[in-house]
């Protein structure tokens, strides 16, 4: 029996969060619901987690030193970016620190799901820009 994807959702924006965990069940993915990142840091589903959706700006500690903080904790741990406020520095920083895809709201669900299948088929995907 081969083990559900876990992909964790980190995102201040509770219609945000619940709307990405339907889409990931409905691709039979589990999904674990974080609405900050100092949760999902201090949770033991950061250790079972194969993908990380985080959005950029939250309360606390953003997405960007959430990137930073799993670099050191759990670095094999693919990143994948959302924010509602673009900003081409920004972008830079993420995927300079690995992040895999940095996509701006509203973004299409598919990019997003591409996204996903290529982090689950490869360890070494290449970062996607939309």
């Amino acid at each position: 029996m081969t083990r559900v994807p876990v992909i964790s959702i980190v995102d201040d924006d509770k219609p945000g969060r619940v709307a990405l965990s339907s889409l990931m069940r409905s691709l039979g993915y589990e999904s674990h619901l974080f609405s900050c990142a100092e949760d999902f840091l201090a949770s033991t589903e950061r250790n079972v987690t194969d993908c990380l959706i985080t959005d950029v700006q939250m309360p606390g500690m953003s997405g960007l030193d959430l990137q930073l903080e799993m670099g050191v904790r759990s670095p094999l741990i693919p990143i994948i970016f959302i924010t509602a406020h673009p900003d081409e520095s920004v972008r830079h920083r993420a995927e300079a620190g690995g992040a895999v895809c940095f996509l701006s709201k509203p973004f299409d669900g598919q990019v997003l799901i591409d996204g996903i299948e290529r982090i689950l088929k490869s360890t070494h995907a290449h970062p996607i820009r939309v």
